[in-house]
């Protein structure tokens, strides 16, 4: 991204000469696949690019080493989708024995159903349709266990009864990354179903975890606020919201529902300003927060990004320098930046998370960038979930997965990218209008009213 060419083929040279996955380790298999596995497409993906936008990122003799790795990592993986009655795989797998004997049978939605993006690339990058189908199967088996009577998710199941043990539904940890890949999957796949799901979820999600007023910026009442339900009953089931669900209004940008993302933004912006950092649970009834560390979580930077590309109204400009000036004073430490223990006290923990790396410091980055081949017309880029780089590509498009899963040829019907349509949402992909461009996004009364409800004045 920053188009450093020799340090990125250092980078991969050293991966392909003493990375191997013939360990005997046990991984998370969500985690795996998005940090270890979305890595290895993504980098396989720059060097392959025969325009090379970033500068000559092509290495020397390449032969195809990281998609190999890549298919050896996945094919350690897909014991965890064996054995299990409902298709929703095991969380944890031994890269060299399976699923270990004392497997729990639980596991969240987020973890089980946000597969499809990296798995459904190495399928069709293969040309061999197991990966994607394993993981369209287990995204399927989830679909089919949401609520008859609200139509959502709950975030914790048993992957052998289908029984929900957490019956909590959100947009935080246990579902987040659920929603995202439903329509990052349709933006790359193209596949009908994947933006019908995200569609329906995104309308049951309005109807029963929104609060506060209709509309954004304009009328009385509450700010618009997405709280944690009972999946059954819609019933309101406890008044925190975690650090993990800042990454929704940028899915709210990508869908084109503008006005409401500059909403929760700015609810969460308000957190940050008051304690310089986002706490992992916050309490907005008791205005204060329930679990207070911050791991250097990306998901405020990803909004701030998005929503900054697509109003280009500088607020978002102020925003990024703001949560960087946080990060340089309260959490560099001698070799990197560190885990804040506690956003109060600011003390740090000796840790510093893969994706601050792979996301945080990048949509910073690219937030001031402007001139960066990301945002060149001509090219089309999606970030994972992990915030690696991926081409919107044509060879994506090409289905295998519908060969084994008889029966859904009609499913498998393709949308044109122009035919995007969400349900729900006030803006229409327009861009946030020209008269408002270089006020602030939300009314002035609106962020103050925001900046009362989290104890900021």
């Amino acid at each position: 991204v920053m188009g450093n060419s020799s340090e990125f083929q250092k980078a991969v040279k050293l991966v392909i000469d003493t990375v191997s996955f013939d360990k005997d380790s046990t991984v998370q298999v969500f985690e795996a696949t998005i940090r270890v596995l979305g890595s290895l497409l993504s980098a396989h993906i720059i060097i392959t690019d025969t325009k090379q936008p970033f500068g000559d990122m092509t290495i020397k003799d390449y032969d195809n080493e990281l998609l190999h790795m890549a298919h050896d990592l996945a094919v350690r993986l897909l014991p965890a989708f064996e054995n299990t009655k409902t298709g929703i795989p095991y969380p944890r797998v031994n890269l060299k024995k399976g699923v270990p004997p004392d497997s729990n049978n639980e596991t969240c939605t987020a973890g089980a159903g946000s597969l499809l993006v990296e798995f459904g690339i190495l399928s069709r990058l293969l040309g061999d349709s197991t990966f994607e189908w394993v993981a369209r199967r287990a995204v399927k088996a989830l679909w089919s266990l949401r609520s008859n009577n609200t139509g959502l998710l709950g975030n914790v199941v048993n992957i052998q009864t289908g029984h929900w043990v957490g019956k909590q539904s959100g947009l935080g940890a246990g579902s987040d990354s659920f929603y995202e890949y439903l329509l990052k999957s349709y933006i790359l796949f193209g596949e009908k179903e994947d933006l019908e799901m995200f569609n329906d979820a995104y309308r049951n999600i309005q109807n029963h975890l929104r609060r506060g007023r209709e509309a954004c910026n304009e009328g009385e009442g509450d700010p618009p606020l997405y709280i944690n339900v009972n999946m059954f009953t819609g019933q309101l089931m406890n008044t925190w919201i975690d650090s993990l669900q800042a990454f929704f209004p940028g899915l709210q940008v990508l869908i084109g529902d503008v006005e409401d993302a500059i909403c929760l933004h700015a609810f969460y912006y308000a957190i940050w300003k008051r304690y310089g950092a986002l706490p992992e649970r916050y309490n907005w009834q008791l205005q204060a927060p329930d679990v207070p560390f911050y791991p250097l979580r990306p998901e405020l930077v990803e909004s701030t990004y998005l929503l900054y590309q697509a109003t280009k109204n500088p607020f978002y400009l102020h925003v990024g320098m703001d949560i960087l000036q946080s990060l340089e004073k309260y959490t560099k430490a001698k070799c990197g930046y560190a885990t804040l223990h506690h956003v109060v006290e600011k003390t740090k923990e000796d840790r510093m998370e893969s994706f601050f790396l792979s996301e945080t410091c990048k949509y910073l980055y690219l937030l001031f960038d402007e001139e960066n081949p990301l945002h060149k017309s001509g090219n089309k880029y999606m970030f994972t979930t992990e915030g690696h780089v991926v081409s919107v590509d044509e060879r994506f498009r090409n289905s295998l997965w519908q060969d084994i899963l008889p029966g859904e040829e009609d499913s498998a019907e393709k949308i044109k990218p122009n035919e995007l349509k969400a349900v729900n949402f006030s803006s229409n992909c327009n861009r946030v209008p020209d008269e408002r461009r270089y006020l602030l996004p939300l009314k002035s009364n609106y962020m103050r009213q925001i900046d009362r409800m989290v104890g900021l004045i």
